[in-house]
Protein backbone atom coordinates (compact mmCIF):
# COMPACT_ATOMS: atom_id res chain seq x y z
CA UNK A 1 0.00 0.00 0.00
CA UNK A 2 1.60 3.24 -1.28
CA UNK A 3 1.03 6.06 1.03
CA UNK A 4 1.28 9.61 -0.74
CA UNK A 5 1.49 13.15 1.00
CA UNK A 6 1.18 16.29 -0.93
CA UNK A 7 2.82 19.64 0.48
CA UNK A 8 3.19 23.11 -1.12
CA UNK A 9 -0.23 24.08 -1.23
CA UNK A 10 -1.47 27.96 -0.26
CA UNK A 11 -3.09 31.23 -1.31
CA UNK A 12 -1.08 33.29 -4.18
CA UNK A 13 -2.18 35.85 -5.87
CA UNK A 14 -2.66 35.92 -9.98
CA UNK A 15 0.49 35.48 -12.24
CA UNK A 16 2.37 33.74 -8.52
CA UNK A 17 4.21 30.74 -8.25
CA UNK A 18 3.83 27.53 -5.93
CA UNK A 19 5.63 24.16 -6.23
CA UNK A 20 3.77 21.32 -4.73
CA UNK A 21 5.80 18.18 -3.74
CA UNK A 22 3.92 14.50 -3.22
CA UNK A 23 6.07 12.22 -1.19
CA UNK A 24 6.10 8.53 -1.66
CA UNK A 25 5.98 6.15 1.13
CA UNK A 26 7.99 3.27 -0.89
CA UNK A 27 9.68 3.34 -3.65
CA UNK A 28 8.06 4.39 -6.48
CA UNK A 29 10.33 5.03 -8.78
CA UNK A 30 10.61 1.55 -10.76
CA UNK A 31 6.80 0.86 -10.46
CA UNK A 32 4.31 3.48 -10.67
CA UNK A 33 3.36 6.63 -13.13
CA UNK A 34 2.92 9.87 -10.91
CA UNK A 35 0.22 11.66 -11.76
CA UNK A 36 -1.20 15.52 -10.50
CA UNK A 37 -5.06 16.01 -10.69
CA UNK A 38 -6.91 18.66 -9.10
CA UNK A 39 -10.70 19.44 -8.14
CA UNK A 40 -12.90 22.82 -7.94
CA UNK A 41 -16.10 22.93 -6.02
CA UNK A 42 -18.76 21.37 -7.67
CA UNK A 43 -16.52 20.00 -10.81
CA UNK A 44 -15.54 16.63 -11.90
CA UNK A 45 -11.47 15.98 -10.70
CA UNK A 46 -9.27 16.95 -13.87
CA UNK A 47 -6.21 15.67 -15.35
CA UNK A 48 -3.04 18.21 -14.98
CA UNK A 49 0.44 16.26 -15.72
CA UNK A 50 1.71 12.89 -15.60
CA UNK A 51 5.41 11.93 -15.74
CA UNK A 52 6.80 8.10 -16.63
CA UNK A 53 8.64 5.71 -14.09
CA UNK A 54 11.71 7.03 -15.65
CA UNK A 55 10.59 11.17 -15.63
CA UNK A 56 10.79 10.72 -19.40
CA UNK A 57 7.76 12.57 -21.91
CA UNK A 58 5.67 14.34 -19.31
CA UNK A 59 2.12 15.28 -20.20
CA UNK A 60 0.02 18.20 -19.65
CA UNK A 61 -3.44 19.10 -19.77
CA UNK A 62 -3.78 22.02 -22.40
CA UNK A 63 -4.85 24.59 -19.70
CA UNK A 64 -1.88 24.15 -18.11
CA UNK A 65 0.64 23.58 -20.68
CA UNK A 66 3.68 25.85 -20.52
CA UNK A 67 2.94 27.25 -16.97
CA UNK A 68 3.72 23.81 -15.01
CA UNK A 69 6.11 21.41 -14.82
CA UNK A 70 5.90 17.83 -13.09
CA UNK A 71 9.10 16.47 -12.09
CA UNK A 72 10.12 13.44 -9.73
CA UNK A 73 13.31 12.81 -7.72
CA UNK A 74 13.22 8.82 -8.15
CA UNK A 75 15.75 9.00 -4.99
CA UNK A 76 13.82 10.64 -2.60
CA UNK A 77 10.43 9.14 -4.35
CA UNK A 78 8.87 12.29 -4.62
CA UNK A 79 7.52 14.42 -7.35
CA UNK A 80 7.06 17.72 -7.70
CA UNK A 81 4.55 20.18 -9.72
CA UNK A 82 5.71 23.88 -10.58
CA UNK A 83 3.21 26.05 -10.93
CA UNK A 84 3.66 29.60 -12.34
CA UNK A 85 1.72 32.21 -13.99
CA UNK A 86 -1.55 31.12 -12.04
CA UNK A 87 -4.46 32.27 -12.83
CA UNK A 88 -7.81 32.06 -10.80
CA UNK A 89 -9.47 29.51 -12.61
CA UNK A 90 -6.55 27.31 -11.31
CA UNK A 91 -8.00 27.16 -7.71
CA UNK A 92 -8.84 23.45 -6.46
CA UNK A 93 -7.71 21.12 -4.21
CA UNK A 94 -4.67 19.25 -5.90
CA UNK A 95 -4.27 15.59 -5.55
CA UNK A 96 -1.17 13.57 -6.28
CA UNK A 97 -1.38 9.93 -7.39
CA UNK A 98 0.23 6.48 -8.73
CA UNK A 99 -1.00 3.83 -10.89
CA UNK A 100 0.18 1.47 -13.27
CA UNK A 101 -0.71 3.16 -16.83
CA UNK A 102 0.20 5.98 -18.62
CA UNK A 103 -3.21 7.57 -18.61
CA UNK A 104 -4.82 10.71 -18.35
CA UNK A 105 -7.70 9.22 -16.86
CA UNK A 106 -7.95 9.58 -13.31
CA UNK A 107 -10.03 6.18 -12.57
CA UNK A 108 -6.81 4.10 -13.39
CA UNK A 109 -4.92 5.33 -10.48
CA UNK A 110 -4.42 3.23 -7.50
CA UNK A 111 -3.00 5.15 -4.68
CA UNK A 112 -3.94 9.06 -4.07
CA UNK A 113 -2.76 11.84 -1.23
CA UNK A 114 -5.19 13.88 1.13
CA UNK A 115 -5.52 16.82 -1.43
CA UNK A 116 -3.77 20.23 -0.86
CA UNK A 117 -5.94 23.40 -1.49
CA UNK A 118 -4.27 25.60 -3.98
CA UNK A 119 -6.14 28.90 -4.01
CA UNK A 120 -5.30 31.95 -6.61
CA UNK A 121 -6.61 35.53 -5.49
CA UNK A 122 -7.75 38.10 -7.96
Amino acid sequence: QVQLVESGGGLVQVGGSLRLSCAASERTASTYVMGWFRQAPGKERDFIAIISRSGNAPYYANSVKGRFTISRANAKDTVYLQMNMLKPEDTAVYYCAAGPTFSSSWRLYDYWGQGTQVTVSS
